[in-house]
């Protein structure tokens, strides 16, 4: 029997690099999940909510999969939709870059644009109404739901979070993790603190999401932040948070293709402004653990294009109101300065 494609999704390799601001005081380790097959972390709740939705019998040859995305998750759920023939629409909105849209309809699924920015100012309650509408009106169309489904941040604590806790030779001491739906943060938050019970866990949020409270800024890169705060939160598993802006995330990702040669997508950007911004207050010999969620050619006419930011934009955001602490015993955030 042929192998199929979904057996090659995971065991992406972990590395280490090395950048200037890090260079003889702390070590950093990079999982690239833009090996996997569809380009980025999200194959891996992609692959493995389909697969329990058809344990579970809500999956059927005749089903519809709908499901919201800014890119990766839809990338990923259409292709392994066309490898299953199963048929897919993408509720998208106008933040998608021109490549990712591309892509999805490159497999062979539908789309569906919205253009009503929502009550936070963004798109996702947008995406979220439509895709209930797309279920009254589609026969058999099935929701999973990355945004609320334990199968996402499951697919995380059994892939990417086994996988590091299984290569790493040396115990972290921090994980910085991009934030968005938090499945990714949530999965992997669990399984390194079971191993690493004295792990920080350090979320990485770009300015313009509300996951850990009111912003007024505008944000632009996609498959970082939310304009809604995910049901799947629970802020116990996180230590301290960080806001990183656009032009510190497109910073970031020039960064390590300078310094190593990764071309990533504009949330690895903003994990490594994230690193950059509290260098100086990390102990000497810190151990780093990092996920660089997708590859950057789907990010050539926003991130990589020196044009994408106005001019007005192109600041660095202060550390005294990006760097937050996580009270433990109640979830409320405090200014780490």
């Amino acid at each position: 029997m042929k192998p199929s494609l979904s057996e090659f999704i995971g065991n992406t390799p972990l590395v280490e690099i090395e950048l200037p601001f890090s260079k003889n005081r702390f070590r950093i380790f990079s999982k690239l999940e833009m090996f996997n097959p569809g380009g980025s972390i999200k194959d891996r709740p992609a692959l493995y909510m389909i697969q329990q939705a058809i344990r579970a019998g809500r999956i059927k040859a005749n089903t519809h999969l709908v499901e919201s995305s800014s890119g990766n998750l839809a990338i990923a759920m259409a292709m392994i939709a066309q490898q299953m023939k199963l048929r897919f629409t993408a509720v998208i909105d106008p933040n998608i870059t021109k490549t990712n849209r591309a892509l999805i309809e490159a497999y062979g699924a539908s789309v569906d644009l919205v253009e009503e920015r929502d009550e936070e100012g963004g798109f996702l309650h947008t995406r979220i109404r439509r895709v209930n509408a797309l279920l009254r009106e589609i026969p058999n169309a099935v929701w999973l739901n990355q945004y609320a489904n334990p199968d996402n941040p499951a697919a995380h604590y059994r892939g990417a979070g086994e996988e590091i806790v299984r290569d790493m030779t040396v115990e972290p001491t921090h994980a910085f993790i991009s934030v968005s739906t938090c499945g990714t943060i949530m999965g992997l938050a669990r399984r390194l603190k079971e191993t690493w019970p004295n792990i920080r866990i350090i979320a990485v949020d770009i300015a313009g999401s509300v996951i850990f409270g009111p912003s007024a800024d505008r944000r632009r890169i996609p498959g970082i932040g939310a304009s809604r705060v995910p049901e799947q939160l629970d802020r116990r598993e996180i230590d301290e948070v960080i806001i990183v802006n656009d032009f510190e995330s497109v910073e970031g990702c020039r960064l390590l293709v300078q310094e190593e040669g990764l071309l990533t997508g504009g949330s690895s950007g903003s994990v490594i402004a994230a690193i950059r911004k509290v260098a100086p207050q990390l102990p000497d010999n810190s151990v780093i653990i990092t996920v660089l969620p997708d590859r950057g050619e789907r990010y050539l006419d926003s991130v990589y294009n020196s044009e994408w930011l106005p001019e007005v934009e192109r600041v660095h955001r202060p550390l005294a109101t990006s760097h937050v602490l996580v009270d433990q015993d109640s979830s409320y955030l405090r200014n780490a300065s």
